[in-house]
């Protein structure tokens, strides 16, 4: 089992998650559980609980969604019908029968679709299936909680005489209250209710002529409230009809929880089985919300959170419409230690609590945001040092709690730890913690121990240089404006930019150069280097970015011209068909245009005849067998064409129109020129020139030299010599 300390679950804000989940269940009983998610103890529970909950998860973007599972807490029901001689109440026994129904139509449903959902199926075949309980209770009680009449025999025919009985109260009350109506004795109400009982609201002054039993008066005492005599009688007979009521309906549900008792174990299996996949269906909900999946979990010692979001974080950005910046972090074998370093407020924490929290979410059996190429393997502690751990209660300084905590992590790392530390080594001054931390990340190393810490401390990024199996990293910063960028690079220490930030903020340059001359040259030179690096990281990272979004452009510029180059050679391929079918018919209507010909010089219908029906041959040679549906279906690409070519034709008419209209226009803002005998002209749109013979009217006659053309004067235009 995965050992995680109450300090490292605060550490990592699990609770968090957790209550977040439990917002999430419909029952009491699942949001009790799902606070109470811990680590699971072997590989194979694991297993079970990230492929169900991935299972649930699918139902969402499936057309087979999962019944509902809520159900009512019948905890002390249960505790209750486990006692001899008890029985309950109707109520409870129409709770058992909903949770017997839901359950029954779950397993059934599972098994069903067993395909989809193999893993809930294998939990739901753990429970037994059995229609029992529900229609011992479905004879007893209806659907509105009530028992049913023919519940037993003796129970129809107490309720049939109640019937009979309550008729017979009516009918008395009525002829009494119409009767001392008629006779005055009632005041304007008439009636009213006592202690659930019908009354005649009688004035005062005549209740000594009413015959029957006083109930009541009222405020003033002006009017008495009497139940007539026949009615008390029959009311009497009614009440002892409801006690055997009362006495059929404890015998029959006392006979009922004596059938049901002997399941008391499966209907807690029962609300166990609902409690468990309701935490299931919140655990799923949650994972939707954030993009939630299950990575490859391998028994070779490597994690690789591609693209992976602080699930808080980016559920806390989502609300208020912020953009999360996604890391992407790998520990292996040949590095298993990430030492983070550069200024504050870039993301260092954010990071490591990052692959803390989805690493122990996912051993927890809750699905994590990370692109699905991630993998990881199962680590058997989690050890964190995470925020000001200053200890009011112990009287302990940050650094003594610090030192405390270091001890505990010496005495549990292993090459199956995952430890996270935050600030490494601060607290103390500076050279000395450095040195103390250095040998402390030096020991960790040697126990083959994955972790990543975050610092400032030179010595501990040069030792990180120089271990093979440990590895520099930084969070990107904009080289010019020094503003964050939330992205982690691996290989590189980060400056702190220390000098350059307070250089920002407008702390005087004077200053800032006191204070480099107050420390040695070999740090202020080293930590300017990193600097550098890091600012000419940030370019190349910028160039990389700019390459990326050109060549996707390309690559989606190439697909549109293949998807283009494709539609066009269709295109040219049905027009090709359309038109050798066009030739066809024209070739057609010249061999029956000459058949014509001859009929009608030689009026010989025999070689008419015979000619009509070779054509007819050769052309039916030629021709397929095809089927009513593919002829439908050629006769729709047919139409398609022929509506693409109309277009397209009636486009090419309306360019030509629109020309033509525009060489008019420009004909007419050109200079008229009076045509006259002798000028040399040419047609608007033509291009043979000739000479102007003869004008009659708006006619012209034209001589081209080889022939002469008689024209309208509109059509013509001068042309100079």
């Amino acid at each position: 089992m995965i050992s995680v300390t109450d300090k490292t679950l605060k550490d990592l804000e699990f609770t968090t998650v957790i209550q977040t989940i439990s917002d999430r269940c419909n029952t009491e009983i699942g949001k009790q559980k799902a606070l109470e998610i811990v680590p699971l103890k072997d590989k194979e529970s694991l297993m079970d609980a990230l492929l169900q909950t991935s299972e649930y998860l699918s139902s969402f973007s499936n057309n087979n969604a999962i019944p509902n599972h809520g159900f009512d807490n019948l905890s002390n029901d249960f505790k209750f019908l486990a006692i001899e001689d008890s029985f309950l109440e109707v109520s409870s026994f129409r709770k058992i029968g909903t949770l017997s129904e839901t359950v029954n139509s779950l397993l059934l449903y599972l098994k069903k679709f067993q395909d989809y959902y193999p893993k809930l199926n294998e939990k739901a075949a753990q429970i037994e299936y059995t229609k029992f309980i529900s229609q011992k209770i479905d004879e007893v009680v209806d659907k509105f909680g009530e028992i049913k009449d023919n519940a037993s025999p003796d129970l129809i025919n107490i309720r049939r005489d109640m019937a009979v009985v309550r008729g017979k109260v009516n009918q008395s009350f009525g002829q009494a209250m119409s009767q001392y109506t008629g006779l005055g004795y009632l005041d304007e109400i008439k009636e009213s209710f006592v202690e659930n009982r019908r009354v005649l609201a009688v004035l005062a002054m005549y209740r000594r002529k009413v015959k029957g039993s006083i109930l009541g008066s009222s405020k003033t005492g002006s009017i008495a409230y009497i139940e007539p005599e026949a009615t008390l009688r029959y009311s009497r007979e009614l009440s002892n009809l409801e006690y055997e009521e009362r006495e059929e309906i404890t015998r029959i549900l006392k006979k009922l929880s004596t059938q049901i008792r002997p399941f008391i174990e499966l209907l807690w299996q029962y609300q166990e089985f609902l409690s468990d996949i309701d935490v299931v269906a919140a655990k799923a909900k949650y994972a939707n919300k954030i993009n939630g999946i299950l990575p490859a979990i391998t028994d070779n010692k490597r994690l690789f959170f591609r693209e992976a979001y602080h699930p808080i974080l980016y559920l806390n950005n989502l609300e208020k419409k912020e953009k999360t910046f996604p890391q992407t972090i790998e520990l292996e074998i040949d590095n298993r230690i990430i030492v983070i370093s550069g200024p504050n407020a870039g993301g260092k924490t954010i990071s490591l609590k990052t692959v803390g929290l989805l690493q122990l979410m996912l051993q927890c059996g809750i699905l994590i945001p990370v692109h699905e190429r991630s993998e990881t393997f199962l680590f058997d502690r989690i050890l964190t040092d995470i925020g000001d751990n200053q200890s009011i209660e112990n009287h302990l300084s940050t650094y003594s709690y610090r030192l405390k905590n270091m001890n505990y992590f010496l005495k549990k790392c292993n090459a199956k730890t995952l430890f996270l530390i935050d600030e490494f080594g601060t607290g103390s001054d500076p050279e000395l913690g450095g040195a103390l931390a250095e040998i402390f990340l030096e020991e960790f190393y040697h126990r083959e121990a994955f972790g990543i810490i975050t610092t400032h401390y030179s010595n501990l990024k040069i030792l990180a240089n120089e271990l093979p199996f440990a590895s520099n990293a930084n969070m990107l910063f904009d080289e010019k404006s020094l503003e964050p960028l939330y992205k982690l690079i691996l290989g590189q220490a980060g400056s702190s930019f220390t000098f350059e930030v307070a250089q920002k903020n407008g702390i005087p340059f004077g200053l800032i150069n006191r204070a480099k001359k107050k420390i040695e040259k070999g740090k202020v030179r080293f930590d300017k280097t990193i600097a550098t690096l890091q600012k000419e990281r940030s370019k190349l990272e910028k160039t990389s970015l700019n390459l990326k979004e050109e060549e996707g452009k390309a690559r989606e510029e190439s697909k549109k011209m293949e998807t283009i180059n494709v539609k066009i050679q269709d295109k040219l391929e049905r027009y090709q068909e359309m038109y050798d079918a066009n030739q066809r018919l024209i070739y057609m209507g010249q061999k029956i245009d000459d058949l014509s010909e001859k009929y009608f010089n030689n009026k010989d219908k025999k070689v008419l005849i015979g000619e009509f029906l070779k054509i007819v041959e050769i052309e039916n040679s030629k021709r397929k067998k095809t089927t009513v549906k593919e002829k439908k279906a050629a006769e729709v690409v047919k139409k398609e064409i022929i509506k693409e070519v109309e277009v397209k034709v009636e486009e090419i008419r309306e360019k030509k129109i629109e020309e033509k209209q525009k060489k008019k226009d420009i004909q007419l803002l050109k200079p008229q020129v009076v045509l006259k005998v002798g000028d040399r002209v040419r047609m608007i749109d033509g291009k043979a020139i000739g000479t102007l013979d003869k004008i009659e009217k708006n006619k012209a006659v034209v001589n081209y030299g080889v022939f002469t053309s008689k024209i309208s004067l509109e059509q013509l235009e001068y042309v100079q010599p």
